[in-house]
């Protein structure tokens, strides 16, 4: 507090001008002190790089203090529509105003953070001396001059309580009460507070005592505790609000990218481009998130070991509870301070919840993102709580639409393309129950005209660089943005990688289902795939122009991705009311240019109609079961100017006129008409007023909008020309000439000069009926769904609305919701136009402030009041402040007793004003303090009922256990002498029988089960494989242990000599290459049930052989069979006779039968290979004059197990010694007067699987692709 710079609420501003208040913002703007309050609204500017006030723990602070107890900050306001919501049952709605790049999204994010972290504040419960001790300090902490207010009023009687006074008196007072609270309490400060524990304790009799809601959040202190290991620091990018965009033209304007940080290379060096900052909204509450969660639960589970001492067994899970959270706690202290030291950034702050939601596995790297849901994910959210599971998808919610709905702008770089409506219900424990979003006039003409500099949505980038290669592939897409023309001249970002792996494990957790997630990907692929149709045109026989599809390629993969025929796909973009049909001569043919128009069409309205379907999805799986009181979030587009602007910011600048306008009404106009309806004084504060502007364009027959939707309008010429017909006379309409195609309307904002081209074509923007029924036939669910008016069945008799029709629809249901809600506005300004921190434009700034109205909002909040309520609900609501009013209040009329309550409250008499019908209260730190009394009462009246309730149950309960306990006394002791001789005797004849029975009974198990064991062995338990015995009594269990055993080794005795020589010896190779081999090769599988065979080829019959073995020595044969040699230059396969006996090893012609190397066994030393399923082996020869002339040899064969094993024994017998065998995917080989590298490279499931291994010799490397 002491670090804050001007006044929190410019409504206390001394001097109140427009300079003053202009003066104000920037001073604490300078300051990083970015939210200033205009009553209970907030005015935030944009600070364009990170401010370290974004944490869990201010959540939890401004979550437990009244507005103006603590800084301004966005927190205070939306605490202030929590609070309200709960204590007083009424719903409210923020709505968030400002242009483009004023920071909307963000303070959107920070709203949604603090709705769904608020209730975590509260792990541990408080006592209720701590609401008393909270009120005593914020009755401390006001000045000198708001004390001397406070104590003099207390001692003003009933003349202060005069209806409908004087505001020159009631001025000075309000000013002292909107004072904000100053660090250190003064002397009359403490007499204040002092005077209002001295009526706290008038009232309070006895010991407070809160109500006990802990079994309502059993589940949650389950899933905190399952929770508490889950701690995982994943790395960071830039944030999506400060992400640079890399434009092509930038070397082309060097002052640009000097001057702009838009243009500025990207650093290679971590944190956020445009602020360097390590966080921005959520981070640093969603990093402390899991250290909160176990510190949490850590305090329940030991607040329920206090609860049952009795039980020590019961808190055991408690204790290891403790002990994780102390020993992990200064790992983890460390883990969060090196991050916050880290370079590493994060771009998506959701989706660092959602590696916080899903489990404690760290992130994938981008190129390996699974296509299915995470087992452990759904494992995690089965232990998650109802009220837990909701908060986390809301948040997972604003993730996926804002990779769907954003995009980098000109003015921002993560601009909201669409507006949104959070509905969010809360039950009455204030946590959220379910969710509602409402989304409109998304902005899809982005996705085929995307202006030079700006992206498309985010969505796009993200797919293509952060999917892997095998979702790419079943996408048949490809990672270079450049291939596709509705990202051409667009650059895509390192961040779009990371986010794509938060924003698909979103959908996860959302509860959409693999396949669905899939069909979402693959709808957003064949958008882009649309865009790369080329249309060419031509010329038929007869004459007319037609045109055909150039590259019929991505016809074929569109096709398949929608799983539709590539002829039906190709009739319905190039002729005009097919009958979607196979054939390709159906229907009349258009020309390239209508074919093209009806591609961009297309591809509009399948993204958006993807995107409402989302939103529909998302809708049914926050929806909740019961009726609650709602939160609404309102997100709409800014205002916006343009160079060139369009039918989409007329649109916009429309609905930032609406929402304008409803501010107007509902704030400026009607709060001035009540005073004066109340009897008040009061003097009119100006303002301007812009129905009239939303009259020209919304007036029914001659608005703007009507005129568009006229039928006899077939061109742009002649709409331009009716507009200025039935517009001319208006003053906010003005003509730019006679030759110009554009108009000009005076907005509150500034004049905007819109042209005329193409507004009937994005106006109307309708699909073909064709086209939808040609979709329909698509076998993709989804697709199906988007394309319901394409269903053969289903007449369609209703003309599709205009783009125009369901703005103004749209906008009129919006404003009938907000209407009967109470409204919070936060006001963002955009302090430059260079997106650069600490730079405040005076001339921006003002031109904001100014057609904002904040000025007339200051002067009404300054000299009106911030609070009404109706005399009845005022009366009903505080009568139980006051003892005369409660329970029933018998003195006179209402009014009378208004007074008495409002005289009875240490408060300044001068705070309220009682009108005809309403009663107005000033300051909003009045209506705080109010409530907090009502609290203070409401708990001692609880600790009323409580002990009036347990004194007449405990009496009762007293009377009937006295009567009782004298009947059951008399008669229990008579029982108890007579009982206790029966028990004795029965105890020893019992005692006695169980002996001779148990004795008598275990003999005769032993005896049984030892006769028993033959006639109970199966007949074929002869095998060794067998391991099948007779169950045993469990005190035989050893014994049954020992006569297996024995009898498992008489049967290996038993089968071991049924073997003869020739089988011992192959059962001795098979045993050798099970040691070699197994989980070492994974071909050894595919041997396992093949004998070796050994002779393939039958040499040992061959009379050429007999006479060659003669002469070398080599009469046995161990292993013969024709093999490839891989040459050593080419890798080229070359057939060979390989012979292994029982001496050597050697190499033959195979029709000649020449021996062309022969190797002594003693001179191999190793055998290499790879852990695939190859069939390659390396024979390395030692270093002798045979192996340095030739060096290691190459071999392929099929046999490749069978032949090593024999190598293996040949070489031990030879030598007394096994030879090495090395398995592995990379190792040297010798080549005579050269060293070569083997690499084993895993290709994948290709076509390779079915052929040889690719062997490829590049230097002093060989590559074998498997």
């Amino acid at each position: 507090m002491e670090q804050e710079v001007g006044t929190w609420d410019s409504v206390l501003l001394e001097n109140l001008s427009e300079d003053s208040f202009i003066n104000n913002i920037h001073q604490r703007y300078k300051r990083d002190h970015i939210y200033t309050y205009i009553g209970t609204s907030v005015v935030a500017l944009n600070p364009y790089h990170h401010i370290s006030e974004h944490s869990l723990d201010n959540v939890r602070n401004y979550g437990d203090k009244g507005i103006f107890q603590l800084p301004p900050h966005i927190y205070g306001l939306t605490n202030l529509a929590y609070q309200s919501l709960k204590d007083q049952s009424e719903d409210q709605c923020i709505l968030l105003t400002g242009e483009s790049g004023a920071g909307k999204t963000e303070t959107f994010k920070m709203i949604v953070n603090f709705l769904t972290h608020i209730q975590d504040r509260s792990h541990c419960p408080a006592t209720p001396n701590v609401l008393r001790k909270q009120s005593s300090i914020s009755s401390t902490s006001g000045l000198v001059t708001h004390a001397h207010r406070r104590a003099s009023s207390s001692c003003s009687g009933t003349a202060n309580f005069i209806i409908c006074k004087n505001r020159a008196e009631n001025t000075p007072a309000s000013i002292s009460r909107r004072q904000s609270p100053s660090p250190g309490p003064s002397q009359r400060s403490r007499t204040r507070a002092e005077s209002i524990e001295r009526q706290s304790r008038r009232h309070m009799r006895e010991k407070i005592v809160d109500f006990d809601f802990s079994h309502h959040k059993s589940s949650e202190n389950i899933s905190s505790l399952l929770e508490s290991h889950a701690h995982h620091l994943h790395p960071t990018k830039s944030c999506f609000k400060h992400q640079q965009t890399q434009v092509s033209a930038c070397t082309a304007m060097p002052s640009a990218a000097k001057g702009s940080p838009k243009y500025a290379v990207p650093s290679i060096y971590g944190g956020c481009r445009q602020c360097g900052h390590s966080k921005c909204v959520r981070a640093q509450s969603l990093e402390k998130e899991e250290r909160d969660e176990l510190r949490g639960s850590t305090c329940r589970l030991s607040n329920l070991a206090t609860a049952q001492p009795t039980h020590p067994h019961r808190v055991s899970c408690s204790n290891l509870t403790r002990q994780h959270s102390s020993e992990s706690q200064p790992e983890r202290e460390r883990d969060h301070s090196s991050l916050m030291g880290s370079t590493q950034r994060i771009s998506l702050y959701d989706a660092h919840k959602l590696s916080k939601v899903l489990g404690d596995l760290p992130p994938p790297p981008p190129s390996s993102v699974s296509p299915t849901p995470s087992a452990s994910s759904s494992l995690h959210r089965r232990h998650k709580s109802p009220t837990q599971r909701m908060r986390e998808c809301v948040t997972c919610a604003d993730v996926f639409l804002e990779a769907m709905g954003n995009a980098c702008t000109l003015k921002n770089n993560n601009s909201s393309r669409y507006g949104k409506l959070f509905d969010i219900e809360i039950d009455f424990k204030g946590d959220p129950m379910g969710v509602h979003i409402t989304h409109y006039m998304l902005e899809k003409t982005r996705i085929t005209d995307t202006i030079i500099g700006e992206r498309n949505f985010h969505i796009f980038y993200q797919l293509l660089l952060g999917a892997d290669l095998q979702l790419l592939k079943s996408l048949k897409l490809y990672r270079n943005v450049e291939k596709y023309e509705l990202l051409r001249n667009t650059t895509a970002m390192e961040e779009d990688r990371m986010n794509f792996h938060y924003t698909k494990r979103s959908l996860d957790v959302l509860g959409l289902s693999c396949e669905e997630s899939n069909s979402i990907f693959r709808v957003i692929a064949v958008v882009l795939k649309l865009g790369n149709f080329i249309f060419v045109p031509i010329t038929n026989i007869d004459g007319t122009e037609g045109c055909q599809v150039s590259n019929v390629y991505e016809v074929q993969e569109t096709a398949q991705l929608l799983n539709i025929e590539a002829q039906i796909l190709i009739n319905c973009l190039t002729r005009a009311n097919s009958s979607n049909s196979a054939q390709e001569d159906v229907g009349c043919e258009m020309d390239a240019r209508q074919a093209a128009i009806n591609r961009n069409t297309l591809c509009r309205t399948l993204y958006s109609r993807l995107f409402t379907w989302l939103v529909n999805k998302i809708n049914e799986s926050l929806k909740s079961t019961q009726r609650e009181k709602n939160l609404a979030l309102l997100d709409f587009y800014g205002f916006e100017v343009l160079e060139h602007n369009s039918f989409e910011q007329f649109a916009i600048n429309y609905s930032a006129e609406k929402i304008h306008q409803n501010f107007v009404y509902h704030i400026l106009r009607s709060e001035q008409e009540l005073y004066i309806r109340e009897g008040l004084e009061w003097s009119r504060i100006d303002y301007f007023d812009n129905e009239s502007i939303c009259e020209l364009i919304d007036k029914p027959s001659y608005g703007i909008l009507s005129l568009i939707n006229e039928s006899h309008l077939n061109s742009n010429e002649a709409l331009l020309l009716r507009v200025q017909q039935c517009c001319a006379g208006h003053p906010n309409f003005m003509t730019t000439g006679s030759n110009s195609m554009s108009f000009q309307i005076r907005h509150f904002a500034s004049v905007v000069n819109y042209s005329i081209h193409r507004f009937l074509e994005k106006n109307s923007d309708m699909l073909p009926k064709y086209i939808s029924a040609a979709f329909y036939q698509s076998k993709l669910s989804l697709v199906q769904s988007l394309f319901p008016e394409g269903n053969p069945r289903r007449q369609v008799t209703k003309k599709p609305s205009t783009l125009s029709s369901n703005i103004r629809t749209q906008l009129q249901t919006l404003l009938a919701i907000v209407k009967h809600r109470r409204s919070h506005y936060v006001f963002c300004i955009k302090p430059n136009e260079g997106k650069q921190p600490h730079q405040f434009d005076m001339a921006l700034v003002q031109h904001q402030v100014r057609y904002m109205s904040l000025m007339p909002l200051v002067h009404l909040c300054r000299t009106g009041h911030c609070y009404h309520l109706l005399h009845v609900k005022f009366f009903h609501r505080y009568k139980l402040l006051n003892s005369l009013t409660w329970p029933h209040f018998h003195g006179g009329s209402q009014v009378e007793g208004i007074a008495l309550i409002i005289r009875n409250l240490p408060l300044p008499s001068a705070e309220f004003t009682i009108g005809t019908k309403n009663v107005f209260v000033r300051s909003p730190r009045t209506v705080y303090e109010l409530e907090q009394f009502r609290r203070l009462r409401i708990s001692e009246l609880a600790v009323l009922i409580q002990k009036m309730f347990r004194m007449y149950h405990a009496r009762k309960r007293f009377q009937r256990m006295r009567h009782s306990q004298m009947i059951i006394s008399s008669a229990w002791r008579t029982w108890r002498a007579r009982e206790e001789y029966r028990s004795l005797k029965y105890k020893r004849q019992v005692k006695w029988a169980i002996d001779v029975i148990g004795r008598y009974y275990r003999q005769w198990k032993i005896r049984q089960f030892l006769l028993t064991i033959p006639l109970r062995l199966p007949p074929n338990t002869l095998s060794p494989l067998s391991t099948e015995w007779p169950a045993a009594p469990v005190f035989l269990a050893d014994a049954s242990r020992q006569l297996r055993s024995i009898y498992h080794r008489w049967k290996c005795y038993i089968y071991r000599n049924s073997f003869d020589q020739t089988a011992r010896n192959r059962m001795r190779e098979k045993v050798t290459a099970s040691i070699i081999f197994k989980d070492r090769k994974a071909s050894y599988a595919r041997s396992v049930g093949h004998p070796f065979v050994g002779d393939y080829v039958r040499l040992r019959h061959n009379q050429q052989w007999k006479k060659i073995c003669a002469e070398t020595n080599d009469q046995y044969v161990v292993f013969a069979d024709i093999i490839n040699k891989i040459a050593r230059s080419s890798g080229k396969f070359v057939p060979i006779l390989l012979v292994l006996s029982t001496s050597s090893l050697l190499l033959l012609d195979q029709r000649t039968l020449q021996i062309k190397y022969r190797v002594p066994a003693s001179e191999i030393y190793r055998m290499s290979l790879s852990p695939y399923l190859d069939d390659i082996a390396v024979f390395h020869v030692k270093a002798s004059e045979f192996g340095r002339k030739k060096g290691d040899f190459v071999f392929q064969t099929g046999h490749v197990i069978e032949i090593v094993t024999k190598m293996f024994l040949v070489i031990q017998n030879a030598t007394g010694k096994p030879p090495e065998i090395h398995i592995s995917t990379e190792f040297e080989a010798n080549f005579g007067q050269q060293t070569v590298i083997f690499s084993f490279k895993y290709g994948g499931m290709s076509d390779l699987a079915q052929g040889p291994p690719k062997v490829t010799r590049k230097a002093n490397r060989m590559e074998i692709i498997v």
